[in-house]
């Protein structure tokens, strides 16, 4: 009986044993099955229990409300595979997948400009306002009047001693003619017997040039240099008219190998007209009112008799200021060696009152420094109200008046008695 009671026990332990295998095999296999079928739901917003899932909700409800219209903010999301790793670029059409990660399911279905992935959470938002480039007003914003656009870089090799001029582009032209073939010629002033030229580019008022040229000038002499761009246009007979020209003195730059300059000038017309006797000298005036000063901006000069030899001495203008013909005050410019055309931009400012403006004047003077000997005076113009001078200097002086702050520039004869 005894041997009967331990057979039925026996049997009794195991009948309940293979009751909980089988009970634990069941669930397994339905928790299995349940895990499966919740992967294929993934097409939708996940939620996941881990802390993060709560975060992600949040902002996913966030996203999904903003995303029915367009909105100014990218969310910005991390995939669980990039956690506590160094950044990769994705783009749209890239999909982060690890056999090792079961929350790792590519989405299917169309893909919007937002669109989630289990595991993921939103770390914040990108505004693309702040990343837009700032718009290049050198290619909208043209004056009235204007006849095109020149740009160009610069970049000196001092061990070379080479200057590096690129021609880059030229914008907005006027040709004479429907059509446009434009090309540039390049001077390094004073020189202006030799240049060097780009290709022409054929029917287009927006040529692009992309072109390398190399000019050998000493550091010594580089900043008492001036380069000098003319830009034509030829015709269907192969004839050749200027259209503009734009002159760029290069003592108010600093140049260096490290520093390559990228500028652009708006074309200037070249004055046609033969110079005078003894040369013109083009300056810009302006008054201001409320400060009471009176800018005088030098530019250039031409056609000047020089003493000697065009490199022998410098030339230079003096810009003074008299009241009642009584010398106030006098200031003077860098001196250029001995060019007929000297170019200078140098920008000189008195201090003036508005009622004295009917008794001052101003008086500009060119003059050539020769070492050794006494300077000469090449020429001079005055300009001020109608007790001291006539003419374009009459008409100079009352257009800046009438038209305060403002730069008023003007070509005048230079004359030897005054």
């Amino acid at each position: 009986s005894t041997e009967q009671a331990v057979a039925v026990a026996g049997g009794i332990i195991g009948g309940i044993l293979f009751f909980v295998l089988v009970g634990i095999t069941a669930y397994l296999l339905w928790k299995k099955f349940c895990h499966l079928l919740s992967y294929e739901k993934l097409t939708s917003p996940v939620k996941t229990t881990n802390a993060k899932a709560i975060f992600q909700d949040q902002s996913t409800s966030e996203i999904q409300l903003k995303s029915t219209s367009r909105c100014r903010s990218i969310p910005f999301i991390i995939p669980p595979t990039l956690h506590g790793r160094d950044w990769v670029n994705l783009t749209n059409e890239e999909q982060v997948q690890e056999d090792s990660d079961p929350y790792m399911i590519p989405q299917s279905g169309p893909r919007s400009s937002f669109h989630s992935l289990a595991g993921a959470y939103v770390v914040g938002t990108i505004n693309p306002e702040l990343y837009k480039f700032p718009e290049d007003k050198s290619e909208t914003d043209f004056p009235e009047g204007n006849i095109g656009r020149l740009w160009f870089s610069i970049e000196y090799e001092k061990e070379s001693e080479r200057l590096l001029v690129s021609l880059i582009k030229v914008r907005k032209l006027q040709p004479p003619a429907d059509s446009c073939s434009p090309f540039v010629k390049i001077y390094l002033l004073p020189d202006e017997r030799s240049y060097l030229q780009s290709k022409t580019k054929r029917k287009t008022l927006n040529p692009q040039f992309d072109e390398n040229f190399v000019f050998q000038v000493s550091s010594k002499m580089l900043l008492q240099r001036t380069l000098k761009f003319l830009v034509y246009h030829v015709d269907k007979h192969k004839k050749h008219h200027l259209l503009g020209q734009v002159i760029f003195p290069l003592k108010n730059e600093t140049l260096t190998d490290e520093n390559k300059l990228v500028l652009w000038r708006d074309l200037e017309k070249e004055n046609l007209e033969p110079p005078s006797e003894y040369g013109d000298i083009q300056f810009s005036l302006s008054y201001n009112d409320y400060l009471g000063r009176l800018t005088v901006v030098v530019l250039r000069a031409r056609g000047l008799k020089l003493q000697e030899e065009s490199h022998a001495g410098s030339v230079y203008v003096k810009v003074s200021l008299m009241n009642h013909n009584k010398f106030i005050k006098s200031k003077k410019t860098a001196a250029v060696l001995g060019s007929p055309n000297p170019v200078y931009n140098e920008t000189f400012s008195f201090k003036a009152d508005q009622i004295e403006l009917d008794t001052a004047s101003l008086s500009l003077s060119v003059l050539q420094s020769i070492k050794g000997e006494k300077t000469h005076l090449l020429g001079r113009v005055v300009v001020g109200p109608f007790m001291y001078t006539h003419g374009k200097e009459l008409e100079h002086w009352n257009e800046m008046i009438s038209k305060p702050k403002e730069l008023i520039k003007q070509w005048h004869a230079l004359c030897h008695s005054m």
